[in-house]
C-alpha cells in the first residue's frame, strides 16, 4: 500500500464526513466550459455547506484545503442557484494547481471534512490505488460520486432476504457466482423480474445488480467475520493474515462478479457467446461472440468479421493494454468498464490501437466531449453483436 493511499484511507476514517468521485471532463476543464472547478452533486451538498442551497440564491465559503498532505489551497465552496443554474462546485485552486489537467481525468478525487474549518483532499491515479481504497472502505466504483458510507453496517442484516440467506451459508463464504446469482434473485424479489427491462435498459440494470450484490457481500463479510472481529488478535501477524484475506477476496470478487452479471445480460438478450474461451496461446478472453468454436474455425475475412471480442475490467485506466494480446484474429477490441473518465491522451491511444470502450450510459458525461461519440453503451454493443448474428 502506497503512503498516499494509506493517508487517504485514514483521513476518510478520521473525518466527520467524506466524499469521493472520479474526476470528469467537466471537472478538469476538458469540456471547454466557462466555469472551472470540481462539480459536487446535489446529493452531497453536506460536504460543503450545513444547509442545502436555495434556488435563486448564490452562496459561497472560503476554505483551506490540504492536498496530499503536501500543500494548501484557499479554495471556494460555491452554490450557483441564480438563473438556470443549480449546482455546487469547488473553485479557486491557485496558479500551478496540478490536478485539473487532462491527464488527471478519471483520477479518484477524495474530499474529507475534519471539522468546519479543516479539510483535506487526495487524488489517486492508479487502479491499484482505486482498488485498495475501495476495498479498505467496503465500497465499489459504482458507489462513488456521493458521500462515503464506510465501515461495516448492520442494516443489511435486518433485511429478511439477506438474513434467510446468511443462515443457509452456515458461516462459509460462498463462491462469487453464487453471490452474484443470489443478488439478482433479491433484486427481482424487490423490483420484479422484468425481462423487457433487461433488454431495453441493460446499462441501468447491471449497475443496480452490482449495487445490491455489494450490499449482500458486505452482509456476508460481517456474518462470516463477526466472531473474529470480536476476538482480540494474539499477534500482529495474525491480524495481517486476516486483513489480507479480506482485502484479497474483495479485489478478486469485483471483476468476477461483473463478468457473471454481463453473462446473464447476454443470455437474456439471446446472444451467442463463449465466456473464457480457450483459444491460441492458452489465452482465455472474457467473451467471444458468437463462440469459441466459431473463433477457432474462422479462416476467411468474412468469418473473422463476424467475430466480436469483449474484455471486462472494472477500471481500465492502466490495464486496458492487457487486452491487446488477446483474441489475435480480431483486430478491433471491445472493452467493458465501469471507469468514470479517462484522459484524452489515453483515449487517443486506445483509438490508435482500435480499442472501443463499452461504458454504462450514465458514465459517458465523465469523458471528454470530443470522445463521447466513440463510446458504446451496453445496449448499443448488444445491438451491434445481434446484427452480426442475424
Amino acid at each position: 500500500m502506497s503512503e498516499l493511499l494509506f493517508k487517504a484511507i485514514n483521513s476518510v476514517k478520521d473525518s466527520e464526513i467524506a466524499f469521493c468521485k472520479f474526476l470528469s471532463a467537466n471537472d478538469t476543464g476538458s469540456t471547454g466550459a466557462h466555469q472551472a472547478g470540481i462539480y459536487i452533486p446535489k446529493n452531497s451538498f453536506s460536504i460543503l455547506f450545513d444547509e442545502e442551497g436555495k434556488k435563486g440564491e448564490r452562496k459561497e465559503n472560503y476554505i483551506d484545503i490540504e492536498w496530499q498532505d503536501d500543500f494548501i489551497t484557499k479554495s471556494r465552496f460555491v452554490y450557483y442557484g441564480v438563473g438556470t443554474r443549480n449546482e455546487y462546485r469547488i473553485t479557486r485552486f491557485g496558479r500551478g494547481f496540478p490536478f485539473l489537467k487532462d491527464e488527471y481525468l478519471g483520477a479518484l478525487f477524495i474530499l474529507c471534512k475534519k471539522n468546519k474549518e479543516e479539510y483535506s483532499a487526495y487524488v489517486l491515479e492508479t487502479e491499484e490505488e482505486y482498488e485498495g481504497f475501495f476495498s479498505a472502505l467496503g465500497m465499489t466504483s459504482v458507489e462513488t460520486n456521493k458521500i462515503i458510507e464506510s465501515g461495516f453496517n448492520d442494516y443489511e442484516l435486518r433485511n429478511r432476504l439477506f438474513n434467510d440467506y446468511l443462515r443457509k451459508i452456515d458461516g462459509n463464504f460462498p463462491v462469487t457466482i453464487d453471490v452474484a446469482d443470489k443478488a439478482r434473485e433479491f433484486y427481482y424479489a424487490i423490483n420484479g423480474h422484468n425481462i423487457r427491462r433487461i433488454s431495453e435498459q441493460p446499462d441501468n440494470e447491471i449497475i443496480k445488480w452490482l449495487d445490491i450484490e455489494y450490499e449482500l457481500f458486505k452482509s456476508i463479510e460481517l456474518y462470516v467475520y463477526s466472531d473474529i472481529l470480536k476476538t482480540p488478535f494474539d499477534s500482529v501477524e495474525s491480524f495481517i493474515q486476516v486483513a489480507n484475506s479480506v482485502l484479497n477476496r474483495r479485489k478478486s470478487r469485483a471483476g468476477k462478479s461483473l463478468e457473471h452479471h454481463l453473462k446473464k445480460v447476454f443470455e437474456y438478450n439471446r446472444l451467442k457467446f463463449t465466456a473464457q474461451a480457450k483459444i491460441e496461446g492458452r489465452k482465455r478472453p472474457d467473451f467471444i461472440f458468437p463462440g469459441e468454436q466459431e473463433y477457432v474455425n474462422a479462416m476467411t475475412n468474412i468469418e473473422i468479421d463476424n467475430l466480436t471480442f469483449l474484455g471486462v475490467k472494472t477500471t481500465c485506466k492502466d490495464r486496458w493494454r492487457q487486452i491487446l494480446n488477446e483474441a489475435d484474429k480480431i483486430e478491433e477490441k471491445h472493452l467493458f468498464t465501469l471507469q468514470q473518465g479517462i484522459s484524452k491522451s489515453q483515449l487517443k491511444e486506445m483509438t490508435d490501437y482500435k480499442v472501443t470502450l463499452v461504458v454504462p450510459k450514465v458514465y459517458h458525461n465523465a469523458y471528454p466531449k470530443e470522445y463521447r461519440n466513440d463510446l458504446l453503451d451496453l445496449k448499443t454493443f448488444i445491438r451491434l453483436v445481434k446484427e452480426k448474428q442475424m
